[in-house]
């Protein structure tokens, strides 16, 4: 069957142990989710405080304030002003995965973490003090170049400390930051709007110092990955460093293939045009399609603008800020479990799962919504216990998720790229998961007051796309080496014929597999 199970006998299965110096330095990396969580989770918030809009945004009060019951619910946030207050980040975060990708290669994954949190800091700090709009627009980008290299790094450096028996749980410990990151804003934003005088958005705002100091702070603390160590020749750092973290003495058979990848590596000047050799096409694929269905999960509207949301289909402004934080809540359980889980079942059963609890969510939620709210937005006299019903399948849709397409889309990427286009195609994933960030968040509320209930059928309608790209291109990674994973692409139904063992060994780079080859003849 295409997309099938891949066996990982074929891989090497290299000895090792999870150590508590691994873990404890994937918990410290993975902290860096918490600022793109937090700034995830903060700003639907602010955009539902009366005293935010009122300042920055008065078009959008006067309308949330004075519309009228014969008036179209759905449209009272249609605001391009205000979307590019949450979606200008993301162009910036674009642009910072692209030159991150040089950083993490020359001078370390670690380096491009500290990068992130400084300048995520900048980014607070301007926001926390914004005036005028432009300020919030600057800050945001400022935010955007720090959750840029964050997302370029924390990935591929947890996948690269991790031993790959484990390499699945303990990447996911970034998606699990990213929820906490969101539950703290949720539950902030809804204790700062209750601060009398309407300054309590600048604390929310000002407040994602916090999660930068962190990162900042465990970026000293961090060793080097060894695969960075030997890209960057330094090799007897590099097996102290493996012995470490291996909890071993002899680690001379990874040792010597990640030596041998780097070597080979090092004869790819330009990763970022071998990246387009017809033997990644599977790697630039999954690069691409991956970060993008991620988005059109229709997640991101959930996390962006729930309190929007909330409020859009009849809960009151600080009703609506808790439904988000219940959300919020949901999303770092159901995370709980994918960690648990994954090294367990696979990635492929997950992504599946996840698809078909998402959709059938979705469909719920639209009758829902059509029926009590039609094309007008307006309900009338709303039963707590239809509210109540909508978020429950809100959450169910949110749990979905979390267990799936949220710490998987980060995963899979991570975890496939060979040394030497590894930093190019993580900036690609960055960068494709930005622009549709961006995009998602820009015309979310003109979406809203166009499609009405009918918003949540179109993401429905690219969950099923997405699901059956998964069931027949994607093969299962679990339990397989970093650097073996070429082995489940040659086993693929539709993949082999684009890495054959002819096509490794030839172009630029084609020397990586008749290393390894040696390697292997040598054992």
């Amino acid at each position: 069957m295409a997309g099938g199970a891949i066996a990982a006998s074929d891989g090497r299965d290299y000895p090792g142990k999870l150590t508590f110096k691994v873990f404890v330095t994937c918990v410290i990396a993975a902290t860096g989710g918490l600022i793109f969580g937090y700034d995830l989770g903060i700003s639907g918030g602010v955009t539902s405080m009366d005293s935010f809009l009122e300042k920055f945004f008065p078009a959008v009060y006067e309308k949330e304030t004075s519309i009228r019951p014969s008036e179209n619910q759905y449209c009272k946030f249609d605001s391009q002003t205000l979307t590019l207050f949450t979606s200008s980040l993301y162009i910036a975060a674009l642009v910072a995965s692209i030159f991150a990708a040089t950083i993490t290669r020359h001078f370390g994954r670690r380096t491009t973490m500290l990068w992130g949190g400084i300048l995520f800091c900048v980014g607070a700090l301007v926001n926390g003090f914004a005036e005028r709009v432009w300020m919030l627009i600057v800050g945001r980008m400022f935010l955007g170049f720090g959750i840029g290299c964050a997302n370029q790094s924390v990935p591929i450096y947890v996948s690269e400390m991790a031993p790959y028996r484990f390499r699945g749980a303990l990447n996911m410990m970034f998606q699990l930051a990213i929820t906490i990151g969101i539950l703290v804003a949720n539950l902030l934003n809804y204790f700062f709007a209750q601060i009398e005088g309407g300054w309590g958005w600048r604390l929310s705002l000002g407040g994602a110092m916090v999660p930068a100091l962190i990162i900042i702070a465990g970026s000293f603390c961090l060793a080097d990955t060894p695969n960075s160590l030997i890209e960057r020749n330094h090799f007897k750092e590099a097996k102290e460093q493996l012995v470490k973290i291996r909890g071993i003495p002899n680690v001379d058979e990874e040792f010597n293939d990640l030596v041998s990848a780097s070597e080979a590596s090092k004869l790819v000047k330009h990763p970022w045009v071998t990246i387009f050799q017809r033997k990644y096409r599977p790697q630039l694929t999954m690069a691409i399609c991956i970060p993008f269905f991620q988005q059109l999960t229709g997640m991101n509207v959930i996390t962006f603008y729930a309190p929007v949301l909330f409020k859009t289909i009849g809960f009151g402004s600080s009703a609506s800020l808790m439904s988000a934080v219940i959300t919020g809540t949901v999303n770092s359980l159901a995370t709980l479990v994918s960690i648990f889980s994954v090294d367990k079942f696979g990635r492929r059963t997950l992504f599946l799962q996840g698809g078909a609890q998402m959709f059938i969510c979705q469909v719920i939620i639209t009758i829902a919504i059509a029926f009590k709210f039609g094309t007008t937005g307006n309900p009338g006299e709303l039963p707590k216990w239809y509210a109540y019903g909508v978020v429950f399948f809100i959450c169910v849709y949110v749990a979905g998720f979390a267990w799936s397409w949220g710490p998987l889309g980060w995963l899979v990427p991570s975890e496939i790229f060979p040394l030497e286009i590894r930093s190019a195609a993580q900036s690609i994933n960055v960068s494709v998961n930005m622009i549709f960030t961006f995009a998602i968040a820009q015309v979310f509320t003109s979406m809203l007051c166009h499609l009405k209930f009918g918003l949540f059928i179109f993401f429905a309608c690219w969950v099923v796309i997405m699901s059956l790209f998964i069931h027949k291109f994607l093969p299962e990674t679990k339990g397989v080496p970093i650097e073996e994973m070429t082995i489940v692409w040659r086993n693929h139904p539709y993949w082999r014929k684009f890495v054959s063992s002819d096509g490794d060994a030839s172009g630029p780079g084609g020397d990586i597999q008749l290393e390894k080859d040696a390697v292997e003849q040598k054992v």
